[in-house]
């Protein structure tokens, strides 16, 4: 059990701090974690040829900037990786009109997981038949969307979701249309080495169709004997975050399973094998994730031999990943406001109390909720300048009313850190942005993407206008001029 997410002293319980010793250089970028394009000039970070300054100046803090050589860059090595395959992005990780297009641009298909995603997508103009609709709960509105539109899957997840699916089918029939794709999602039974709340293959989960129970099996038998369906293929996820590709393999090893029960029970060959995404990113240098390449020749090998033993052919395969392309090449920058030192007890040598130092930044969890949701670990530098000051052991906690209001746990910056600098907080692409949420009424930062030193804004800053106005109350009411930090950096370089 961790200490009490304020502090280590918990029922007069001393604890360790986790930080470890200081690192050898404090500010290094390890390039593992942080985007391609990152380096210091001058001891000032920069993404993609800008300053970091410069773009704290131009659009405020907090602020998602976002490497786009990086992040397509990432999409092309899957899709190289898997050149024999389909590699949908799934775009829970980060979705905004512009990567839809870059997504589309470069030949990848999209996953979408609501009906607003979809929508998002095909007002970006991404081609509705490289698309598939997840979903645990997909409502009859969102189902019609995705048949009326022609996409090109809809993983089924449960009964009641064929039942709300069959009718729209049939009218599509009906009215001259082909039959509807769709995969069969089946819950392997896989525990995913990943945080509990993330992993979505074990049987006590709300995902997909048991294949211990053989629901997954009944499923596929009731779909293929629908003439409105088209049973395409099968889909397993197991999770997200994993470093290790064995859970993969064994998932694969029986999903083949199931396609060799199908094809026994109905005499039916499925064509397509979906084995979901989950790959794992570095958010710190010692995470070990598995390159793309690594994933692709492991799972065709597998995917191989199980079919050969049950004399199957080989089916398409795709993969879904997401965080492993939109992960690495974001940061957030953040303004340095409070710094308050903490007494911890005695710790730091006789006599001598251990001191951390809570640096209170103008954002939080309402832009990065992953650390108070997942335990999740990240790093940060300080941005807009290096230091020779030695070390001191750091606490990044956001603004909001919570005590579990942590962005980076534990971490030694220079200890002259001051209200004014800039902090910079390392793979923020995936899951940030996309879970952001208002509380506090704090807004939801602008998403900047930086290619050969040209910034583009591609996800505006919400104002509180924007908010005022789904107030019932305030709608007509307007809303204080508040502009966002204009951080004063680079006055201590």
């Amino acid at each position: 059990m961790r200490a009490h997410p304020a502090g280590p002293l918990h029922g007069t319980i001393q604890q360790p701090s986790p930080a470890g010793a200081p690192p050898a250089e404090l500010g290094a970028l390890d390039p593992q974690v942080w985007p391609r394009s990152a380096t210091r000039v001058d001891g000032e970070l920069h993404i993609a040829g800008r300053a970091v300054t410069d773009l704290a100046r131009e659009h405020g803090t907090p602020l998602f900037v976002l490497d786009e050589a990086d992040f397509r860059g990432r999409a092309a090595d899957f899709a190289s990786a898997f050149a024999d395959a389909d590699v949908h992005y799934a775009s829970k990780a980060f979705l905004c009109g512009q990567v839809a297009r870059w997504i589309a641009e470069d030949g990848l298909h999209l996953d979408a997981c609501s009906g607003n995603e979809l929508s998002l997508a095909l007002a970006a103009g991404f081609p509705a038949e490289r698309i598939a609709l997840h979903g645990n709960n997909k409502s009859l509105v969102e189902l019609r969307l995705a048949v009326d539109s022609e996409i090109g899957h809809i993983v089924l997840d449960s009964f009641d979701e064929i039942d709300r699916l069959v009718p729209l089918a049939e009218a599509r029939v009906a009215a001259g249309g082909t039959p509807v794709p769709v995969l069969i999602r089946s819950t392997v039974g896989i525990e995913a080495h990943t945080h509990e709340f993330i992993a979505t293959a074990h049987e006590d989960q709300k995902f997909g169709f048991s294949l211990a129970t053989g629901d997954a099996l009944t499923a596929a038998v009731r779909v293929i004997r629908e003439p409105a369906l088209r049973l395409a293929g099968l889909h397993s996820h197991i999770g997200s975050q994993i470093f290790d590709t064995a859970g993969f393999e064994a998932a694969a090893h029986r999903v083949v399973g199931l396609l060799g029960q199908i094809h026994q029970a109905t005499g039916e060959l499925l064509g397509e094998l979906n084995l979901g995404g989950g790959f794992g990113i570095a958010y710190l240098a010692e995470d070990d994730p598995v390159a793309a390449d690594d994933v692709a020749t492991r799972l065709r090998s597998v995917v191989a031999a199980e079919c050969a033993a049950l004399g199957l052919p080989v089916p398409r395969l795709a993969v879904e990943p997401g965080r492993a392309i939109a992960g690495p090449g974001t940061v957030t920058l953040y303004e340095i406001g409070t710094i308050k030192p903490v007494r911890l007890g005695s710790g730091g040598g006789p006599g001598a109390p251990a001191v951390r130092n809570y640096v209170s930044v103008d954002g939080g969890m309402s832009d990065n909720i992953r650390t108070a949701l997942y335990d999740a670990d990240y790093t940060c530098v300080l941005a807009n300048r290096v230091s020779d000051a030695p070390p001191a052991l750091c606490r990044v906690v956001g603004k909001h009313c919570e005590s579990g209001d942590i962005l980076v746990r534990d971490l030694w910056l220079p200890s002259d850190v001051a209200p004014g600098d800039l902090l910079a907080v390392a793979a923020t692409g995936a899951y940030c942005w996309s879970m952001a949420s208002n509380y506090n009424y704090l807004l939801k930062p602008p998403v900047v993407a930086v290619r050969d030193a040209v910034a583009t804004e591609i996800v505006r800053r919400q104002t509180l206008s924007d908010v005022f106005a789904l107030d019932a109350v305030l709608a007509d009411v307007p809303a204080p001029s508040v502009p966002p930090s204009q951080p004063a950096v680079g006055a201590r370089s």
